[in-house]
């Protein structure tokens, strides 16, 4: 059975197991160094201070993935638009689960007030990511050219945008 809830201080050994293995074989994340646990729950620990979502996907009660989105910039003008960021477990890719995680993600950060849901994607080459991103809604907006250097390669950052809810229709509430 497979079910999305929110990550709690008791997933940080997996969550933190799971990005330590993108950042030493993939390119989805520009980080070369794997963070450390306390660093992982430092960083679970400011997305739900700004009362953002920051979710998990058990398949059979084992995490198999995870998701959170943070504000953009930290500008406050940028409180509305939120980017966001899927792992999964080395073994769980192309089941699906990305794209549950993803929409999970962006009904829980529309009720958060997020407006806009931007895509930051590692690697021009990563198209699992882009897939999902186009399959859940997202259109691509831009690419921007070998400004990441890992794995003696350079590479790109692939842009992509969601509206949520009313968008940019409307005013936001102040």
């Amino acid at each position: 059975m497979t079910t999305i809830r929110p990550a709690t201080e008791n997933d940080i050994p997996v969550i933190t197991a799971i990005y330590r293995h993108h950042v030493l074989n993939g390119t989805g994340t520009f980080e070369t160094t794997p963070p450390e646990e306390k660093e992982m729950a430092g960083r679970r620990a400011d997305v739900l201070a700004r009362n953002l979502p920051y979710l998990v996907l058990e398949e059979n009660s084992i995490v198999r993935g995870f998701a959170y989105c943070n504000w953009f910039k930290p500008r406050p003008a940028y409180r509305f638009s939120a980017e966001d960021s899927i792992y999964l477990a080395p073994d769980a890719a192309g089941k699906g689960y990305g794209r549950l995680l993803l929409t999970e993600l962006m009904a829980q950060a529309e009720r958060a007030g997020v407006r806009k849901m931007l895509a930051v994607i590692g690697d021009s080459q990563n198209l699992g990511s882009i897939g999902v991103h186009r399959n859940c809604g997202f259109t691509h907006i831009g690419v921007m050219r070998s400004c990441g250097w890992k794995f003696d390669r350079w590479l790109d950052v692939v842009l992509m945008e969601r509206s949520l809810g009313l968008g940019d229709s409307t005013a936001p509430a102040p």
